[in-house]
């Protein structure tokens, strides 16, 4: 179940695999044995290892994100981990720090969102589920539950976010009220963040 795909600068592929599988595809079609270093994650129902990008600087940084389902007691959360991707001799990922973990009501298996974008100025956006049986926690700004994240590299909220200073809310917010986030894009010319969410009975919805 191939999740997401974000090309190298050469050229080639990082693909992940729902099951927890991080891979590298040449650009004749090999595939790579799965990377060691990729984070434990929750593979069940619409869980596991979902986006994958590369940062801005990866020339320079060797940087990746992953976003994923993570384990956490009997059931998961959305999380988003950035590592070191070495490409000499076995491809592995090495310094993996997760920088930012969804607080909220535990998902059993459904809607995770995990789609990341990076911006110009180098933060991090990132979606996340209202995981289906806590929807209506999708208006509520004290908790990650549905809601667009915008975060540092580091995993801290920039000052500029539009509830940072706000009593009872999350700084890491930047919109709330979604479903099931799974398409993120920046417009090439107006710098617009366009997503789209799945919805209920076949009601889709472009923002």
């Amino acid at each position: 179940h191939p999740w997401a795909l974000a090309f190298l600068p050469d050229g080639r592929l990082l693909v992940t695999e729902r099951p927890g599988r991080l891979r590298i595809v040449s650009r004749d079609g090999k595939l790579s044995p799965a990377l060691a270093g990729v984070p434990k994650v929750f593979a069940s129902g619409q869980g596991g290892l979902h986006d994958v990008i590369i940062d801005r600087g990866y020339g320079q940084n060797q940087t990746i994100y992953l976003c994923y389902a993570e384990p956490v007691g009997p059931g998961a959360r959305t999380a988003l981990a950035r590592a070191r991707l070495v490409d000499a001799g076995t491809p592995r990922l090495e310094d993996v720090t997760v920088i930012f973990q969804q607080d909220g009501p535990l998902s059993h298996g459904n809607h995770f969102g995990c789609r990341i974008v990076q911006t110009p100025d180098g933060n991090l956006v990132l979606t996340t589920g209202d995981h289906f049986t806590t929807r209506d926690q999708a208006q509520n700004l004290g908790n990650h539950i549905g809601k667009i994240i915008r975060i540092r590299p580091d995993g801290s909220a920039p000052p500029d976010n539009p509830f940072v200073g706000r009593a009872g809310a999350k700084p890491e917010i930047w919109s709330y009220g979604h479903r099931n986030a799974q398409g993120l894009a920046l417009h090439p010319d107006s710098g617009k963040l366009w997503e789209h969410e799945h919805g209920p009975r076949g009601g889709d919805e472009v923002n």
